[in-house]
C-alpha cells in the first residue's frame, strides 16, 4: 500500500496537469480505450463513493443553519453560469444545437468533488463546501436535465428521465452510501477507508476522461477554428466562475474561509460527471465542449488559489491576513 499512498500523494501534487494529460492519453490511445465506454458509469459510481466517506449529514446541517453562503454559491453554479454559457454559446455559435447544447452542459453539472481539496489547502470553510456538495449532489438529477430542457430542450431532443436516472445512481446513491458509513461508523471510515480507495479513485478519475476523450478524439486531433473557438469560450466563462464566487463573498462581508470555499465552489464543475452524461445522453459535439473544460479546471483553479495567497495570505504554510475592510471577527459573524 505504500507505493499507492505514494502515487496518490503524487497525483494530488500534480493535480493542475492530471486531467489534461490524461485527455492526451484518451486521445492517442482512442482505438484501444473508446470500446471500454461502458465501464464509465461505474467507474464514476466508485469515485463518488470514495470522495463521500469524509462527508457527513452533520456538516449540512450546520450549514442551513445559516444558509446565504450556500444559497448564493448555488445561485452562481445553476442560474448565472448556465445562463452566462447560453449566451455566449448562442452570441458565437448560433444555429449549432450541439455546441450551445455542450456549452450549457459544462456550465450545469454540479460542483466538482475535488474542490474540497483546494479549499482544505487553502484554509477555506469546509462545512461549508461539504454542504455545497452534498445539496448540489443531491439536486443534481432534477436540476440538470430540466435547466438543460428549459434552455436548449426546444432544439436539442433531451432524454430527460434517462439523464435523471443516470445522476440517481451515478452520483446521489454512492454519496448516500458514503455518507451513511461516515454516520454509522463516526468518522472513522475516512481513516480507515478513505487512504486505501483514494489511489483507486484517482485512477478512476483518469480512466474516466481518458475514455471519455477517446469518443471525441476526431474533434482534438482535426484542427479547425471551430474547436479554437469553443476552447476559448469554456475558458472565458471557465474563469468567470472562480471570480463571481469571489466577489459575492466579498460583498457579503464574509470570513476568508467562505470567501475560499465560494471561490473554489462557484468555479470547479463535476467534469467527469458531465462527460459521462454528454457521451452516454448525446452526440459526440455535444460531448466536446464538456471534454474541453478538463484542460482548463485545474489548471485556473491553481491560478485562483496562486491569487488567494497573493491577496490574502492563504495556502500551506502561508500566514493568514485580514481582508481589506473586513475583520475576520465581523467576517465569522457575517458567516455565521
Amino acid at each position: 500500500m505504500k507505493a499507492a499512498y505514494a502515487f496518490n500523494r503524487f497525483i494530488e501534487k500534480w493535480m493542475p496537469f492530471v486531467t489534461p494529460c490524461s485527455l492526451l492519453l484518451g486521445v492517442f490511445l482512442s482505438v484501444w480505450l473508446k470500446p471500454a465506454a461502458f465501464l464509465v458509469p461505474w467507474i464514476f459510481a466508485f469515485m463518488t463513493f470514495s470522495g463521500s466517506l469524509g462527508s457527513g449529514f452533520k456538516d449540512l446541517k450546520k450549514v442551513l443553519l445559516h444558509p446565504a453562503p450556500l444559497l448564493v454559491c448555488l445561485f452562481i453554479l445553476h442560474v448565472w453560469m448556465p445562463l452566462l454559457s447560453f449566451g455566449a454559446g448562442s452570441l458565437f455559435f448560433h444555429g449549432d444545437a450541439y455546441t450551445i447544447t455542450g456549452l450549457a452542459l459544462a456550465f450545469i453539472i454540479p460542483t466538482g468533488i475535488v474542490s474540497f481539496m483546494w479549499v482544505s489547502l487553502y484554509q477555506g470553510n469546509i462545512a461549508l463546501t461539504l454542504s455545497i456538495i452534498l445539496l448540489d449532489t443531491f439536486l443534481s438529477p432534477f436540476v440538470v436535465p430540466y435547466t438543460l430542457h428549459l434552455l436548449v430542450g426546444a432544439n436539442v431532443n433531451i432524454d430527460t428521465w434517462g439523464m435523471m436516472k443516470g445522476l440517481l445512481w451515478m452520483v446521489v446513491l454512492p454519496s448516500l452510501a458514503g455518507m451513511a458509513l461516515n454516520h454509522w461508523t463516526r468518522g472513522q471510515v475516512k481513516s480507515t477507508w478513505g487512504p486505501k480507495l483514494a489511489p483507486f479513485s484517482k485512477l478512476g478519475l483518469i480512466s474516466v476522461v481518458s475514455i471519455n476523450a477517446s469518443v471525441v478524439a476526431p474533434y482534438f486531433t482535426t484542427f479547425s477554428w471551430k474547436s479554437v473557438g469553443i476552447a476559448l469560450t469554456v475558458l472565458g466563462v471557465a474563469a468567470t466562475g472562480y471570480f463571481w464566487g469571489w466577489l459575492a463573498s466579498r460583498r457579503m462581508k464574509a470570513e476568508l474561509g467562505v470567501t475560499v470555499a465560494m471561490t473554489f465552489n462557484s468555479g470547479m464543475r463535476n467534469i467527469s460527471a458531465g462527460t459521462v452524461l454528454a457521451a452516454t445522453y448525446f452526440a459526440p459535439a455535444v460531448v466536446f465542449p464538456v471534454m474541453v473544460g478538463t484542460l482548463f479546471q485545474q489548471i485556473l483553479a491553481s491560478t485562483y488559489a496562486y491569487m488567494l495567497n497573493r491577496k490574502y495570505g492563504l495556502g500551506p504554510g502561508a500566514e493568514k491576513k485580514e481582508a481589506p475592510g473586513v475583520p475576520l471577527s465581523e467576517g465569522r459573524r457575517a458567516a455565521g
